[in-house]
């Protein structure tokens, strides 16, 4: 395995992670035989996508989608032609009708990402078809410095699921928007996820802070 393309990070690239954490797990890529996910110029799109002082909205994932050609680097987006949906994002996308009225009309979330919601996976990389196999690769470091980074002034969190709330604990509730639900996985969605009107909601905050609405259904409408 080549070593991951670190030169589209941006601001990001400041993290310790990179110098301190990183050569350890692209080490351990490098000996274990399965392929991973997503490709490995896509592992770090989340952050490459958003910088940090555009990030109005965090919405935390676990790990990539483990099915091959579905992962591209973005917590709970896929690539444009995945059909059927990913179960989690299906519900994700009921919600949001039930919500705002609208959905998207292809799982690719990229244009979430270009207004300032950084889509970040807990674990940036996942074997090929096993969940969760990465999840001890120390991954989570990064996870925690760049919520560190993120703590200089009041953003939305959407945190779907213990993992995330977990990942999160350290956000100041008071300060910032901090939406704590069930995850959107049809195991869970049923318990708290379904209703809890994540979108509106944090466009009301938003706005209530001077601040751009999310354009969520599609880049045209609210």
């Amino acid at each position: 395995m080549s070593a991951l393309d670190l030169s589209h990070l941006g601001a990001w690239r400041d993290l310790n992670f990179f110098a301190d954490t990183l050569p350890q797990i692209e080490a351990a890529l490098a000996d274990d035989p399965r392929v991973f996910l997503p490709p490995a110029s896509q592992v770090f799109a989340a952050l490459e996508h958003t910088q940090p002082d555009d990030v109005q909205v965090v919405i935390l994932g676990q790990d990539p989608y483990p099915t091959p050609g579905h992962a591209h680097g973005l917590a709970f987006s896929a690539s444009a032609d995945t059909s059927p949906l990913p179960r989690s994002l299906y519900n994700i996308f009921k919600e949001m009708r039930g919500d705002i009225g609208a959905a998207p009309r292809h799982p690719d979330l990229s244009f979430w990402a270009n207004q300032g919601v950084l889509l970040l996976n807990s674990a940036l990389t996942v074997p090929a078809g096993q969940p969760g196999g990465h999840a001890k690769l120390g991954w989570q470091i990064l996870t925690a410095q760049v919520l560190a980074r993120l703590a200089d002034r009041p953003r939305a969190y959407l945190l779907w699921g213990s993992h995330a709330q977990k990942a999160a604990k350290g956000v100041d509730g008071t300060v910032n928007f901090k939406l704590e639900t069930p995850h959107p996985s049809p195991l869970s969605a049923r318990r708290g996820f379904f209703g809890s009107r994540p979108f509106s909601r944090t466009n009301d905050w938003l706005h209530a802070q001077g601040q751009n609405c999310i354009k969520w259904a599609t880049p045209e409408t609210s």
